[in-house]
């Protein structure tokens, strides 16, 4: 962080007067990034604890879930096209970097429409985009289904492990063991959402959550709203990111989701299933469901031994907590998925924490 920001400084001489604890999660793995990268929870007075929460799309994909989409990768008929990010995460006996190394045609695109394209180029192919992450960018992929049957693109499906980031909350803020005293609200997921499901969760638990923007003077403003709601007993859903997020948030994007996909029960890594927090591919576009057109079954959900991924992203542990962070566990050789993720909380920590958080 730029220390010779002045308003960035005279927003920590605000937050560091209010001497009352509080423990705030950051949903968001873009925030995750942001606050190791400017080095914001040295900076912050020690009676204010940040946690990092379950904001990574690609780290609360559940261990079964991999499995299966490396199980439909080994499917010789099958294309697996996807995001980057989902190359090198383990699953229980490979990846899917490895299974690619193997002869599985798995290939890396930039964008769902990307995936369209390919599958449009090959129609002797069948062509599977994975579809990962939250109301960000299931949208873009609701647009592409719609496209798909617009131009009868027949050989294109989706794998849709989508979820929806308020159930995921509500389990959080219900939990005991947490005890957090507000939430740091992803801005990017908010855009489509608004401030609707934020108010529920203020009105059913009394913690306060402020949307927040990603740079070091957001982030310091959102926490800022949140510490002065907490030092005056009160709780609202409030909006810091003005400049993009409105109350109702982006009706087309809401529409466009509700036409294509509704809600279903998912599998959450270390939250387990959560009703209605995922996105399943509705009737009315069956036929670019990958899960109906391959009939791809349940695997039974495995861990990861040693691997704490899942109390990390429930802010019940830091990363540097786990006993295999920065040991058998690096960047180079990933043994959970919050060490792959370019949002996930260990890869963070690894590479912005100072040297003595790897010990």
């Amino acid at each position: 962080m730029k220390t010779d920001n002045a308003y960035n400084n005279r927003l920590l001489q605000e937050i560091r007067s209010f001497a009352k604890p509080a423990a705030l999660m950051e949903v968001c793995g873009t925030h995750t990034m942001a606050i190791a990268r400017a080095g914001m929870r040295d900076l912050l007075p020690e009676n204010i604890r940040l946690l990092s929460g379950p904001g990574c799309p690609v780290c609360v994909t559940s261990q079964s879930d991999i499995d299966r989409v490396i199980q439909l990768a080994r499917n010789p008929e099958v294309t697996l096209l996807t995001f980057g990010d989902m190359m090198r995460v383990p699953g229980s006996e490979t990846s899917l970097q490895e299974c690619r190394s193997r002869g599985a045609d798995v290939r890396v695109v930039y964008s769902p429409l990307d995936a369209l394209q390919l599958a449009r180029e090959n129609p002797q192919r069948e062509m599977v985009f994975l579809g990962i992450g939250f109301e960000t960018t299931a949208p873009t992929v609701a647009h592409t289904i719609v496209e798909a049957q617009r131009l009868k693109v027949n050989n294109f499906s989706v794998l849709s492990l989508h979820k929806i980031v308020p159930p995921a909350l509500e389990v959080i803020f219900s939990d005991a063991q947490m005890q957090l005293d507000g939430l740091i609200c992803p801005g990017h997921v908010s855009l489509v959402i608004g401030l609707g499901p934020y108010d529920e969760l203020v009105s059913k638990y009394h913690k306060p959550c402020v949307i927040t923007g990603f740079g070091d003077e957001d982030i310091l403003e959102g926490i800022y709203m949140l510490m002065r709601q907490i030092i005056s007993g009160q709780a609202r859903a409030e909006i810091q990111y003005r400049r993009v997020v409105k109350p109702n948030g982006n009706p087309i994007a809401q529409k466009l989701l509700s036409r294509v996909f509704q809600p279903v029960t998912a599998r959450w890594r270390g939250l387990g299933a959560i009703p209605g927090s995922g996105l399943t591919i509705r009737d009315s576009y069956a036929h670019f469901d990958a899960c109906r057109r391959f009939s791809i079954p349940e695997i039974e959900e495995k861990t990861i031994k040693g691997c704490a991924c899942g109390g990390i992203l429930t802010g019940k542990i830091s990363p540097a907590q786990c006993a295999l962070f920065g040991k058998t566990c690096t960047p180079l050789n990933p043994v959970g998925p919050c060490m792959v993720s370019q949002e996930g909380a260990c890869a963070a920590h690894y590479r912005y924490a100072p040297m003595k958080g790897r010990e």
